[in-house]
């Protein structure tokens, strides 16, 4: 795999305990207890994906993105204490990749890793600046670039994490097609990683929150009781 993490977070357990978990999988590690000297390092010597802590002493994680933005594209996750829909919306504007609430399964970040790292290979593959036009998915008012990792509805952006992003295309691939939330969670996770079905439904009604942001009338997810969910071009 051969591909490099910076952990930065002031917890320390979390920093050896999650450092220990990746090097395992093939991942090379480093990890910085603060935001500022993260910064200095992440400037100089680019990892291949930022894992950070929200709360941190000398700089939170916010202005460590904000700052390392000014320099450096590197893919980003965002560990937070809490579960605040306004912190994920803040760091997504700011260029965050995904966003993970403590506590967390070391499995489930894993499987997130994965899923910024591919996403960003699909990037550096398609080329940034010259993607064809046929990477563009349309279905009625949704349009979705899988290699610019951009969504809009009715013309108007919709920021989503990776995870959310995985989802909707799964379901937006085959409108009217109802999949269920274990044919979602194969979507959105690594086939090794077990998490509970309920939290699909927690992804779905955030996207229809996100979404009902720039059309307060969104009603193309529809829920199937029993069965699943499906996506309505109509």
């Amino acid at each position: 795999m051969d591909r490099t993490i910076a952990l930065v977070d002031d917890d320390r357990n979390i920093l050896t305990s999650v450092s220990i978990g990746l090097q395992a999988e093939g991942f090379r590690t480093r990890v910085y207890s603060d935001g500022e000297t993260a910064l200095r390092a992440l400037r100089d010597d680019p990892p291949d994906l930022a894992v950070l802590d929200v709360k941190m002493p000398r700089m939170d994680g916010f202005e460590l993105l904000r700052r390392l933005r000014d320099h450096s594209n590197v893919p980003v996750i965002f560990l937070t204490s809490k579960d605040d829909e306004a912190d994920e919306e803040l760091g997504l504007s700011l260029g965050a990749d995904d966003y993970i609430s403590k506590p967390f399964s070391q499995r489930l970040l894993l499987a997130r890793i994965h899923a910024v790292l591919r996403r960003q290979s699909l990037d550096s593959a398609s080329g940034s600046s010259d993607v064809p036009d046929t990477d563009i998915m349309v279905r009625g008012r949704l349009e979705m670039d899988s290699a610019r990792h951009r969504v809009r509805w009715n013309a108007a952006d919709v920021v989503l994490t990776v995870t959310e992003f995985m989802i909707l295309e799964a379901l937006a691939q085959r409108p009217g097609v109802v999949k269920s939330r274990n044919q979602l969670m194969d979507a959105a996770y690594h086939e090794d990683v077990f998490v509970d079905d309920r939290t699909i439904d927690s992804h779905i009604k955030r996207l229809r929150k996100k979404f009902r942001k720039v059309d307060p009338e969104f009603d193309a997810i529809d829920t199937l009781y029993g069965a699943g969910y499906r996506f309505s071009d109509v």
